[in-house]
């Protein structure tokens, strides 16, 4: 696979870039909530307008049905001009047609195209030979910078691509696939894995390619849940993955001694309830678990915490963490990963509600070594599995 600088500068002049970027950001009224997604593509963005090579970006938003304008990249255009202060940004609000060839046609040598949500084409996530073969026409180099959507066999991700002599990794990819890889096949030792969330079935194939190298693993969030369950603790009416407790089964059986649960808990009769109340143990029946109690987190916080030198991973909170009364605990990890980090460790944070829960907590971006924007990707690239837009890079 190659990357931007495996290229040299001059191959850039004067060409046009296709570059598959993430802007799937949270817009409400408008206004886009969190940006990180954004701002990791302008790496990328700047290398390329500083050698005097057009760009077009192109993204999905969203799950629209048919042309929804609620789901419009309009207000990502306008975060791209406030950040690129020094480029003319434009925005079209189509992803293939006359409009958008016009469009490329004025646009300078070093300026920026943001294309319409590409949702909006029925045609993009069926991989569509033709749509396909019209993003393809737009520019002479295809570049991917969205690891998170690399594991989907679309147009934008797959089709494309294949269509193009020179095809590139930008940036942003490049760091995901080294953090990653570095996870996967050999963690600086002791190696931590913090799981919190709620689907254990899309953890299930990253955890059993991690288990056997992992010194710790630390369970909260509902997927504990499933766990305890299964070692005959009492849960209440917190959700269970009934499906998949054999696998849980065999988990504990066999890295039993590696997996830290939950001792206690801060439990509600429903999650639209602001009554709570702290157990040990069991759950009373009418309860529902909805964070990780203060003996847990002292437990657990110590654990990553006191890593020094080593690896700490951990993607999905550990409660109901948008509401504050079971906050605590997602809060608390959030700030021991930020002491694991100034102690040296490797700490890498992945899915955007574990991003969402940093900033909850106060802790920057760069308290931590890695934020990865990929959710299903990143478990599934840790899993093993094949990832269709970076194959076929390669």
């Amino acid at each position: 696979m190659k990357f931007l600088l495996d290229l040299d500068d001059n191959e850039y002049e004067g060409k046009t870039a296709l570059i598959r970027v993430d802007f799937n950001v949270n817009i409400k009224n408008g206004y886009i909530g969190e940006d990180y997604r954004i701002r990791m593509s302008i790496p990328t963005i700047e290398y390329l307008i500083k050698r005097n090579c057009k760009v077009i970006l192109i993204s999905h938003l969203g799950r629209p049905i048919g042309k929804d304008i609620n789901y419009s990249l309009t207000p990502v255009a306008n975060r791209l001009s406030e950040i690129l202060t020094k480029t003319q940004v434009r925005f079209v609000n189509n992803s293939i047609g006359n409009d958008v060839e016009n469009e490329i046609k004025r646009l300078p040598s070093d300026g920026v195209l943001l294309l319409e949500n590409l949702r909006f084409y029925k045609e993009e996530e069926l991989n569509d030979p033709e749509f396909s073969k019209k993003l393809a026409s737009f520019a002479d180099i295809y570049i991917n910078d969205a690891f998170s959507t690399s594991h989907r066999k679309h147009s934008s991700t797959y089709g494309a691509a294949t269509l193009f002599d020179i095809k590139l990794g930008g940036f942003n990819l490049k760091k995901e696939i080294e953090y990653l890889t570095m996870i996967k096949e050999n963690p600086l030792r002791p190696f931590i894995i913090v799981i919190g969330g709620v689907k254990i079935k899309d953890k299930i194939g990253a955890l059993e390619n991690l288990l056997p190298k992992a010194d710790k693993i630390l369970i909260g969030g509902a997927a504990a849940y499933t766990f305890l369950k299964s070692k005959g603790l009492k849960t209440g009416n917190s959700i269970i993955d009934y499906d998949h407790l054999k696998w849980v089964g065999h988990s504990l059986e066999k890295y039993g001694e590696k997996i830290l649960l939950p001792t206690d808990h801060i439990v509600s009769s429903s999650t639209e309830s602001s009554n709570t109340i702290y157990c040990k143990k069991d759950i009373p029946e009418d309860m529902i678990g909805l964070d990780i109690g203060t003996e847990t987190i002292q437990n657990f916080s110590n654990q990553i915490g006191s890593n020094r030198k080593g690896t700490v991973f951990w993607n999905g909170p550990m409660g109901l963490f948008e509401k504050d009364v079971f906050s605590n605990g997602t809060i608390n990890i959030a700030k021991s990963m930020a002491l694991a980090y100034w102690r040296d460790s490797k700490t890498l944070i992945g899915g955007g509600d574990t991003l969402e829960a940093i900033k909850k907590a106060g802790v920057s971006e760069n308290e931590v070594s890695h934020v990865s924007t990929g959710g299903g990707a990143t478990l599934r690239y840790l899993a093993g599995d094949k990832m269709p837009g970076l194959l076929v890079l390669e």
